[in-house]
């Protein structure tokens, strides 16, 4: 019979994982992080403090422009030599205002017309598997809802968008999500069953898309269902999509990357990044073209043929995007 531990210790469990991959522990107090662990953290914390600042010294140039536009016209207003032109002046800014006001609900009007096309009318099928938010903290779940919101934008701006189904999408996953101004209004397909029990009819045609795979993907096949794991930090859990698709007994693939780009260190990207390419490659059949327009410069060290300066890997959204912008699409649906 095993004794009680006494005042003071740590209890440590064990659980098992749903994908059937690897124990998840729950205890008292954390396990100690290594030093390479330490390292990814200060990067990380670097990370996020340079795009805090970054953000709000785009907010703050965005504050002075506007102030600057308000003082343009009123200096404007003030020129005007009498009442009438004065009133020319404001019924011309109104026009203008409504006119972009119109461009925007005829493009807000296109896009949900091709999302809607593509998921009535064979759009490539891609799949978000979002059964890893029991492996993430708060903050890594908060980074994989900013990526969702990036691919679901992207999609929309696609001329022929793919066919979007997020699966596994329930607790603290669907939660995060359900706070995004606009989701419920989203054109895509939400699954809280896995993409197992979801498309059980057509196992033979799932492709769990991982860089780990030793099947190289050379084309988009329009009757597979191509799966793309929702896990932030992939390193921290090296082989864990491989191993769910075989244990499921479900095909898996990686992208041609390789044989395109030398990268940095890890070939992992993030969730957008990979749909992006995907997006790409189905407008130019070109998965040259597809890498280099997508993959951050700091990812990569240059082409296969010729090697460039070395950049350090970061797992995190695209920076480089306008997060306003996109955020309106979103909210737009």
């Amino acid at each position: 019979m095993e004794s009680a531990p006494e005042s003071g210790e740590t209890t440590t469990t064990a659980t098992v994982d749903p994908c059937g991959v690897k124990p998840t522990f729950t205890d008292e107090e954390e396990k100690p992080m290594s030093k390479n662990a330490k390292k990814k953290l200060l990067k990380q914390q670097r990370y996020e403090a340079k795009k805090a600042e970054k953000k709000a010294m785009e907010k703050e140039a965005k504050k002075r422009e506007k102030e600057r536009k308000q003082r343009e016209w009123e200096e404007k207003l003030g020129m005007a030599a009498t009442e009438e032109e004065r009133q020319k002046l404001i019924e011309s800014r109104k026009e203008l205002r409504k006119e972009r006001m119109e461009q925007r609900c005829q493009e807000k009007e296109s896009k949900l017309e091709r999302l809607k096309k593509a998921r009535l009318d064979g759009g490539q099928k891609i799949v978000i598997d979002l059964e890893f938010a029991h492996l993430m903290n708060t903050s890594q779940l908060n980074s994989l809802v900013q990526q969702i919101m990036y691919c679901y934008a992207v999609n929309g701006r696609c001329e022929y968008p793919a066919h979007l189904f997020l699966t596994g999408c329930e607790g603290e996953m669907h939660n995060h999500l359900q706070r995004l101004p606009g989701y419920e209004k989203w054109v895509i397909d939400k699954e809280n069953r896995s993409y197992i029990q979801a498309f059980e009819d057509q196992k033979e045609n799932l492709v769990y898309l991982t860089a780990d795979s030793e099947t190289t993907l050379e084309e988009l096949d329009p009757k597979k269902i191509y799966i793309i794991g929702g896990l932030v930090d992939r390193n921290r859990w090296k082989g864990i999509t491989l191993d769910k698709a075989k244990n499921q007994g479900i095909q898996t693939a990686k992208l041609p990357i390789g044989s395109y780009l030398k990268m940095s260190s890890s070939q992992v990207l993030t969730v957008n990044q990979v749909l992006e390419i995907l997006l790409k490659y189905l407008e130019t059949r070109d998965w040259k073209a597809s890498f280099f327009q997508v993959v951050p410069q700091r990812k990569r060290c240059g082409d296969a043929e010729s090697e460039s300066d070395h950049h350090d890997a970061e797992e995190e959204t695209n920076g480089e995007r306008d997060d306003v912008e996109l955020k309106r699409q979103c909210i737009g649906a």
